[in-house]
């Protein structure tokens, strides 16, 4: 297996730098991974699409203001990007500059509000701890933070709660999981109606959305850990489901990691950083809907295990042929 295998090339002005709205209004790719066959719809057609005994599950997780901004003590700027919280106070954070940042080095992002270095770690992680004047340390030093979109997403001043899911309701992730995105309640609504349930799982984006593969063997690089929560209801729907012959469609390559995890621990929670490759035998998912991803990137090898690289591929060539719009604000696709 080699990096070089989930390569391809895409012309810059195929990524996506505002959402399509209505959210549902993207385009959909509905590949069939058994034959290779695309149809060409859009997300609001979700209804028309599905299988009777169906079931859709999302992840709730909710975007933090996690991008923080400040200054180096001799005068240079710094960025954080906030991963999760450690504890009252201390977060874990990618920083840059990395090299700037040791430990007891102090970043002031607001008057009365800074950050302390308390460990270093690889890669630009670090331990911070908050100094703040305030009461409660963390809400101070998020209501100083902004929203981190992706790096190749420039220049968009929109609404926050664009890149928010309709369904986020608990806070914790660095980025959005993007396929949740092309929801609205309208479509949600319409799901209920024809008997499509929607099941709920967390799990809270960390660093590997923003932290591309360079081993020149995927199998040896390494994934850092998210927190997942797969509630009792959700197992229990998940499992009446398979037992009615009804398929799992995971919204998002974080719903699948998350179903993965648990159908092969059957931890209901707890840290997960399974890395999918192809060759994984999926135990929980029977369908996946998802946004276009990055060449060369973990989640395309997540889709190209489900789906087999070179149909993954195929469909990728197809799609920018056809105009398709890729990445976090573009269209999906639904591989059954």
């Amino acid at each position: 297996m080699h990096l070089s295998d989930f390569d391809y090339s895409l012309p810059p002005e195929r990524i996506a730098q505002t959402p399509i709205e209505p959210r549902d209004a993207a385009r959909l790719m509905v590949l069939d991974r058994a034959t290779g066959d695309i149809a060409h719809r859009h997300v609001r057609d979700l209804p028309d699409i599905l299988r009777a005994g169906d079931l859709l599950v999302v992840n709730r997780s909710r975007v933090l203001p996690a991008r923080v901004r400040g200054r180096l003590r001799g005068g240079g700027r710094a960025e954080l990007l906030l991963l999760k919280r450690l504890a009252p106070g201390r977060w874990e954070a990618l920083c840059r500059p990395a090299r700037r940042l040791r430990e007891s080095d102090t970043v002031h992002v607001t008057e009365g509000l800074s950050v302390r270095v308390a460990a270093v770690g690889r890669e630009g992680i670090r331990e911070i701890s908050v100094v703040c004047e305030a009461e409660d340390a963390d809400a101070a030093l998020l209501a100083a933070g902004s929203t981190p979109l992706p790096p190749y997403i420039r220049g968009w001043t929109g609404d926050p709660e664009r890149y928010q899911t309709v369904f986020a309701d608990v806070e914790g992730s660095a980025a959005a999981p993007t396929a949740g995105l092309h929801f609205t309640r309208k479509l949600l609504d319409r799901l209920g109606e024809r008997g499509f349930p929607v099941a709920t799982i967390v799990l809270h984006v960390g660093l590997d959305t923003f932290r591309p593969v360079t081993e020149a063997d995927p199998r040896s690089h390494h994934i850092h850990r998210e927190w997942y929560v797969v509630p009792p209801e959700t197992r229990a729907r998940i499992d009446g489901t398979h037992a009615a012959g009804g398929r799992v469609i995971a919204v998002g390559t974080t719903v699948v990691r998350t179903l993965e995890t648990w159908a092969s621990t059957r931890a209901s929670e707890g840290w997960t950083d399974l890395f999918i490759l192809p060759g994984h035998h999926f135990a929980a998912v029977d369908a996946i809907l998802t946004n276009f991803h990055l060449p060369r990137s973990s989640l395309l090898m997540l889709v190209s295990a489900f789906a087999g690289r070179q149909r993954v591929l195929d469909a990728y060539a197809d799609a920018i042929r056809r105009n398709y719009r890729f990445y976090s604000f573009g269209d999906a696709t639904l591989i059954v």
